[in-house]
């Protein structure tokens, strides 16, 4: 079996298990998808005419965190690939949704996932990318 260590960052294997501070994101946004999406489909199925794009926006978020959870579970180049610009778009949609929530708070008559910068959530919508983006960078450079 070929030392992967000398092969660089292509070599880990698309099945491979994710490891530490991985494993811990691989958690946090699997929890995420299923929460922004329960919440979505609640929204979606009972109240659409309220809030359309707040609720949909709580769509967005869930797939994307479904997105970022495969592509950090797959690995590889392209697992690492799929993670990072899910959670790139991540952190631009709680960026703006955030901003604009704040900026204009009628625009958005009902909380998404991204509102107030993730507040109804703690604020983890907006940790997590930054978490997320700062381990996969860590991750690339250290093999």
């Amino acid at each position: 079996m070929p030392d992967r260590s000398a092969l660089g960052p292509a070599a880990e294997p698309a099945g491979a298990t994710p490891g530490g501070p991985v494993r811990v994101l691989v958690l946090l946004y699997g929890i995420f998808a299923l929460a922004a999406g329960a919440r979505a489909t609640v929204q979606l199925s009972t109240r659409f005419a309220e809030a359309p794009t707040a609720y949909l926006l709580s769509a967005l978020a869930a797939a994307v965190y479904v997105v970022a959870t495969v592509g950090l579970v797959r690995g590889g180049r392209g697992g690492r690939w799929t993670a990072l610009v899910a959670i790139t778009v991540e952190l631009v949609g709680v960026l703006v949704v955030g901003t604009l929530s704040l900026v204009d708070p009628d625009a958005f008559p009902d909380e998404t996932v991204w509102s107030g910068y993730g507040r109804g959530y703690f604020y983890v919508p907006l940790v997590l990318p930054v978490l997320g983006l700062l381990t996969l960078r860590r991750r690339g450079t250290a093999r």
